[in-house]
């Protein structure tokens, strides 16, 4: 079959022939998300480094004797024809939805879900602040912090990634230049740098930042003393270490959100999508920060 395969830090993205996946539990892999985890990955950067060669891809949906689903591969593998698949980790697509729209769904909602659900109290009264609101988890965090009844407030570069967010349903769409007279109870930020460090003080008392991804650079770490005086909380999420230590949190999460999108409350957003054979494309994509939405592979 063909995969996508990592080689070496830094180096090309190979579609090139491999063994067949051992196991039982085999998907034909119809679409998969490309996830900053993977340029991270690709780079050398990523906390929890695969051993190389490695074909990435934490992300499908496709076809299992013929059921259509969305799943986290065992061991990553998703940029291929076919991947192994843990049957817990395996859920029903809806039946309307592209298999494009389910390699979008999973890592960006759930990574939105978890704080939003279960580590910050939100109400009607709520005002957040999404940063990068035209990527993938900033559209999954603009529509569950509506669903929830916030007021959303979107950070994006440029006018039109701005637009996109508005679009998908932010109640404001501002620049990275304009946020510091902002006063907020929760920043949704996967960005990091500088501008985690300059969310902080926007924070209402008894506000909350989620640190969700550092695509802006690492965080610097904020001072004790300054989140005790100003009744302010730092948060973080890590689906992976979640998914091993709270399985059922993650597992309840996805159904949930299942049931959302069968009802059309929420809708995962395919901003491109590339041939198997052009995850270079995909990646020289994402690292541009042209992208909005989420970049999916189709094998």
């Amino acid at each position: 079959m063909k995969a996508v395969v990592l080689h070496e830090v830094g180096g090309p993205l190979v579609l090139e022939d491999v063994p067949e996946p051992a196991g039982s539990n085999l998907v034909e892999v119809r679409a998969a998300g490309v996830n900053f985890a993977d340029v991270l990955i690709r780079r050398g950067l990523y906390p929890q480094m695969p051993d190389l060669p490695h074909v990435l891809g934490s992300e499908i949906a496709g076809e299992r004797n013929g059921r259509r689903v969305v799943a986290l591969p065992r061991a990553a593998g998703g940029y291929a024809e076919r991947v192994e698949a843990d049957p817990d980790w395996m859920f029903d697509l809806p039946a309307d939805a592209s298999f494009a729209a389910g390699a979008s769904f999973l890592t960006t909602y759930l990574t939105a879900y978890v704080p939003l659900y279960h580590q910050v109290r939100v109400s009607l009264a709520s005002t957040i602040l999404v940063h990068a609101g035209s990527g993938g988890v900033g559209c999954a965090a603009i529509q569950l912090a509506k669903h929830l009844g916030a007021t959303v407030i979107a950070t994006a570069s440029t006018p039109e990634k701005r637009a996109f967010a508005l679009q998908v349903g932010a109640d404001e769409a501002v620049g990275y230049d304009e946020i510091d007279d902002l006063r907020v109870d929760c920043v949704l930020d996967p960005v990091g740098g500088d501008v985690f460090t300059r969310s902080l003080p926007l924070l209402n008392p008894l506000g909350v930042i989620v640190a969700i991804g550092f695509a802006g650079g690492l965080w610097s770490d904020p001072s004790v003393q300054w989140l005790v005086g100003r009744n302010a909380s730092v948060v973080g999420v890590y689906l992976g270490r979640l998914m091993k230590l709270r399985p059922e949190v993650v597992r309840d999460g996805a159904q949930y959100l299942l049931g959302l999108w069968e009802g059309g409350e929420i809708d995962p957003v395919v901003g491109a999508t590339f041939p198997l054979g052009d995850a270079e494309g995909a990646h020289a994509l994402i690292e541009s920060r042209r992208h909005t939405g989420k970049v999916v592979l189709e094998p």
